[in-house]
């Protein structure tokens, strides 16, 4: 007879607790039990593990008995700190921090009874001598608190006063401002540009671009308390000594220019400070085997450098710095500034050109424009031309100025090499030379400056030659707005040569967005305030509407990537900082009762729309 055997499979419970033998059943899963709970055990259950959470928070996390902490001593702006930024115990924790100084001579250095001084007080620095000076911390800190000490001890500038808007399209502008501003402030405060759509922001530099290129523009409008709080952020949280790579033209025109607009308006000494501990920082691209700066630098460990991208700096670059270098300089006492940036115009003056027109492209190493580069007066070029006339009459209209006669010369290089006028409708334009030598009948809207600057050299003593290209190119940058369905222009415009197109003004799809920029309500308001005539106003009310039409969203303004088409304008979901900085400010300045409001025989706008006032020595 066969034996049957049964095996029996027994499942053994993970413990260390001696095993019990008993009857055998499948173990109950945690979540098992919960779903055979009741709604009422299980709302009893949470109740009481939120009570622990809440119990545990209040005895081991909140420091209540820390006075520090109480209601009162809470800092109301701490809530907009944004990395990179750091409080000063966390700047000095490492034990060597590096400071970069200007010497005259390697040959005394300073001693404890003879410290050395700040670089913004040594006014005969030598440019060529970057030296490392290592410090403790504590030395330091002792003397950003001397430094602080003597900045309290130091005079205002002056303030001047504006009355806020006096009729109803400044209010229009000003209701765009604070539009524009609340976005920014809900969902990027402290960034570089708001990102309106997805609510989000988008960083190039980490500086707050803009909030510093609005500063100004709050001032100007009477926005005083969105001007303090702005004030009161770039005084916190407004730091240099970050690891991170900038731009020395964009860093130059946005933050310095703005840091220096808001001292010269508001005469608050903490944005001149502000302005000086950034141009220290900047110093470091000069020093190259040319003298043409390098266009990058890093301003925590200062080390320049060209370009990614190329072994040349943009020509608008290197010779779009100067009306904010010298200002820095007559701003602080401080002539290095000054002397770096008037460096490079004498050696750009003592280049071979074209008629006075330049290439787009020049090599710091080298000192020479690259061969063969586009002529061009958008981009890569257009501010060169504009600040050789705005440095001339940020001097005092110094008669034997090379400046203004490299301004005058290269207008008429583009009335001889690249103005032309399409065949059918008459537009006169401004094309560019490829190659430095073949015409090609393309304008960028970057170009649309040039009207207003034209303009502006006429009232100062200009020939009429220019008065003519400027009232003629204003009304061709006017139609680029005009003929498309948007009334908003394009970035770049072609135009019709030998009948090429049906039309004289044409888009290519690739150029036919819409950045928000500021260029032709810039020339706008200089028309306006040089000749009084309110036609110009009428015209620049017809684009502000479209821009509130087709641009404006419930947390902003956003570019646009198609002005061709009013039922698809495909919204690029950024606002660029010169929204506020030029765009807003120029049309809020275009449509003022008064055309003195800003006097142009005191101020010059450098290219952000940032004020630097005008010095006779």
């Amino acid at each position: 007879m066969d034996t049957k055997v049964q095996h029996v499979s027994v499942t053994l419970p993970v413990s260390n607790e001696p095993l019990i033998v008993g009857n055998v059943s499948t173990r109950k899963s945690l979540k098992r039990h919960w779903n055979q709970l009741s709604r009422f055990q299980k709302n009893l259950a949470c109740i009481l593990l939120a009570g622990m959470c809440i119990f545990y928070v209040i005895v081991f996390v909140l420091p209540f008995n820390d006075p520090s902490r109480s209601p009162e001593a809470i800092d109301p702006m701490e809530h907009i700190q944004i990395a990179p930024f750091k409080e000063r115990h966390e700047r000095f924790a490492s034990s060597i921090v590096k400071e970069i100084k200007l010497t005259d001579s390697l040959a005394n250095p300073p001693t404890e009874e003879a410290p050395a001084k700040p670089v913004a007080q040594q006014p005969e620095a030598s440019l060529m001598q970057l030296e490392v000076v290592h410090q403790e911390p504590k030395e330091i800190v002792d003397n950003e608190e001397n430094v602080l000490e003597e900045n309290r001890r130091a005079p205002f500038a002056g303030a001047k006063d504006f009355k806020g808007p006096t009729n109803d399209r400044q209010r229009a502008v000003v209701d765009a401002v604070l539009h524009s501003w609340k976005g920014y402030k809900e969902y990027a405060w402290g960034h570089d540009n708001l990102k309106p759509i997805s609510m989000g922001y988008s960083d190039w530099f980490g500086l707050g671009l803009t909030l510093v290129d609005s500063l100004d523009t709050l001032y100007i409008m009477d926005l005083q308390d969105e001007f303090d709080e702005a004030r009161a952020w770039v005084e916190k949280y407004l730091k240099f000594d970050i690891n991170r790579e900038v731009n020395l033209f964009e860093v130059t025109i946005r933050v310095v220019g703005g840091l220096l607009s808001a001292f010269h308006l508001s005469g608050d000494r903490m944005f001149l400070d502000k302005a000086i501990d950034l141009g220290n920082r900047l110093l470091p691209c000069f020093d190259s085997p040319s003298g043409i700066p390098f266009s990058d630098v890093n301003i925590g460990s200062l080390a320049a450098h060209a370009p990614k991208w190329s072994p040349d700096s943009s020509t608008s670059e290197v010779t779009t710095i100067q009306l904010e270098f010298r200002d820095l300089s007559r701003a602080s006492q401080n002539p290095v500034f000054e002397k770096v940036a008037s460096r490079v115009n004498l050696k750009v003056h003592e280049l071979d050109k074209n008629e006075g027109l330049v290439p787009i492209f020049i090599n710091a190493n080298t000192g020479q424009f690259r061969n063969f580069a586009t002529v061009s007066l958008g981009a890569r070029a257009d501010s060169y031309y504009e600040y050789l006339l705005k440095q001339w009459l940020q001097t005092g209209k110094k008669a034997d100025d090379y400046l203004i006669e490299d301004y005058k010369k290269s207008m008429q290089g583009v009335l001889n090499q690249l103005v032309r006028t399409t065949p059918n409708e008459k537009h006169v334009y401004i094309g560019e030379l490829l190659n430095g030598k073949d015409f090609k009948p393309k304008m960028d809207h970057l170009t649309c400056y040039l009207p207003g600057t034209l303009l502006l050299g006429h009232k100062n003593g200009m020939p009429k030659t220019h008065l003519r290209l400027a009232t003629d190119l204003l009304e061709t940058c006017y139609q680029t707005y005009m003929k498309q369905p948007t009334q908003l222009a394009p970035e770049i415009s072609y135009f019709n040569v030998n009948g090429e197109s049906e039309t004289d003004i044409y888009v290519k799809t690739n150029d036919a967005h819409n950045l928000l920029r500021p260029e032709f309500i810039e020339s706008l308001y200089y028309f306006y305030v040089i000749t009084g005539n309110r036609t110009y106003q009428d015209m620049g009310w017809t684009i502000f509407e479209a821009f509130n039409r087709y641009t404006k969203v419930k947390n902003g303004y956003t570019s646009i990537g198609n002005v061709k088409n009013p039922l698809n304008t495909r919204p690029r979901d950024m606002m660029e900082s010169f929204w506020l900085g030029e765009t807003l400010k120029y049309f809020y300045l275009l449509f003022s009762d008064d055309r003195n409001e800003i006097d142009l025989d005191k101020y010059v706008f450098n290219s952000e729309a940032h004020l630097v006032p005008i010095r006779d020595d």
